[in-house]
């Protein structure tokens, strides 16, 4: 049994926390103001308290703060509005254990109290020095403002059960930034399963996801959300689902239930989920492309992931965690980069971002002996257009002629020659080089995404690209 405490001033949610806890075995106490909450505080302890953020008489962030102070050894579970995530985040930080957002059903109500009553059930040095590893691991490192703020909301959001949805250009490390979340987490313990979808057959996703029931009567084959049970589901690719299959998504979302391809039966699961595209998902929602329902379901974080070549001063940092990794696994003895590597790779634009620099670092482990990464250990050309003269690089000459460097060139390559040179002159900036070119910005990033897959300014997959 645990004692709980509920900080609210609408009756008839004080009258659903006692109806759901107190049929799962939990003791509740209800107050409609923050006085009286105090006042129930100070006279006794309660393991979990339920706190309405929106109280009319006063701030319930600072009525969080002096529980906290009076009851250290309770879990707040900050209660708000869906529009009102801000806030719940903040509470998070201050140090809230974790939050529901309105409207929500009696499962996450019930979830929560009972994931806040067992409180942490690992050592935190051990899992402090797990989740430091995968965020150097995952990209995380760096002194940036952005990087060090996208740190502190996976740290925040980590002890929540709310769906995470990562956005960002192919290879930023949306993956392994789901596993630190996980890692971070009081789920850590439990299974982290990754899918991605990439264009199988609907059919076949849907197995990947729910399970199949096989030929053999009662012989099932879990999918993913099974495997996952008891901890975390990535899905990677989101957007690409079919609407068949985001209504079936939706439907688990709903129910924490799922039925096997072939199967007459529901099965009961817990899994906490994020997800993750490369798309814009406000604007596939938009265009129709993505339910808005299951949208509004999926986008309760959403936590966005710069591209490599925006996060300059991090670039020498993450490879030299990356470095430190790969080196331990090969048993190399590379203690770090030269001065020169450095450089080298600060001048790389990275379209490939993460992921490319993992794989080059991890090339240049393989074939090499250190001690220090030299510039000659590193590929010839790290993401520039091929056989791209550094002078083109800069700038383009437009007008009285044509520029050698685009003697010979494809279309799509001049085109992407001109973009980056733009680029280059504005100092990075891609709104300012769309400015300058005539075209939105969007036009510049979907470009760019394409580069990073390996596509042609079409989006037309080169042959023996990966």
């Amino acid at each position: 049994m645990t004692d709980v405490l509920a900080v609210e001033d609408t009756k008839t949610h004080c009258l659903l926390y006692k109806a759901v806890l107190q049929r799962a075995g939990h003791r509740v106490t209800c107050t409609s103001t923050m006085a009286e909450g105090l006042a129930e505080i100070r006279r006794r302890p309660f393991e979990v308290i339920l706190l309405d953020l929106g109280l009319p008489d006063g701030d319930g962030l600072e009525l969080m703060r002096q529980c906290l102070a009076l009851r250290p050894e309770s879990n707040v579970i900050v209660v708000t509005a869906n529009g009102s995530v801000t806030g719940a985040v903040q509470a998070m930080r201050d140090g809230a254990f974790d939050f529901l957002l309105k409207p929500f059903d009696e499962r996450h109500l019930l979830n929560a109290v009972e994931n806040a009553a067992r409180g942490p059930v690992r050592a935190e040095g051990e899992a402090a020095e797990r989740k430091t590893r995968l965020f150097r691991l995952g990209g995380l490192g760096g002194r940036s403002p952005e990087i060090s703020e996208i740190r502190a909301t996976v740290e925040t959001v980590a002890r929540s059960m709310a769906t995470v949805f990562l956005s960002g250009e192919p290879g930023t490390g949306k993956r392994d930034c789901a596993r630190a979340i996980h890692a971070a987490s009081g789920r850590a313990d439990g299974p982290f399963v990754p899918l991605e979808f990439k264009g199988a057959s609907s059919e076949e996703t849907e197995a990947e996801l729910f399970g199949r029931v096989g030929d053999v009567v009662g012989r099932e084959t879990d999918g993913a959300i099974a495997a996952a049970d008891g901890g975390t589901l990535y899905l990677g690719g989101i957007c690409a689902l079919d609407s068949g299959l985001q209504f079936k998504l939706l439907r688990f979302l709903e129910s924490a239930t799922i039925r096997p391809v072939g199967s007459p039966f529901m099965r009961k699961v817990n899994v906490r989920l994020i997800c993750g595209t490369h798309l814009d998902p406000l604007e596939e929602m938009r265009a129709g492309r993505f339910r808005k329902d299951l949208f509004y379901h999926l986008h309760v974080i959403p936590l966005h992931l710069p591209p490599m070549r925006d996060r300059q001063g991090d670039i020498v940092e993450v490879a030299e965690d990356l470095l430190g990794e790969f080196a331990r696994e090969e048993g190399k003895p590379f203690t770090g980069l030269s001065e020169s590597a450095k450089q080298a790779l600060l001048d790389c634009p990275w379209p490939g971002n993460l992921r490319q620099m993992a794989n080059v670092l991890r090339a240049v482990v393989a074939q090499n002996g250190g001690p220090l990464v030299e510039p000659e250990m590193l590929p010839p050309d790290m993401g520039c257009p091929p056989s791209l003269p550094p002078a083109a690089r800069n700038g383009v000459e437009i007008g009285g002629g044509v520029s050698s460097a685009l003697a010979g060139r494809t279309l799509a390559e001049i085109e992407r020659i001109a973009i980056e040179a733009a680029i280059g002159r504005n100092g990075g900036s891609v709104p300012q080089a769309a400015r300058e070119l005539d075209v939105a910005p969007s036009t510049i990033y979907r470009k760019r995404e394409a580069w990073g897959r390996g596509d042609d300014a079409d989006g037309v997959r080169r042959s023996g690209s990966d």
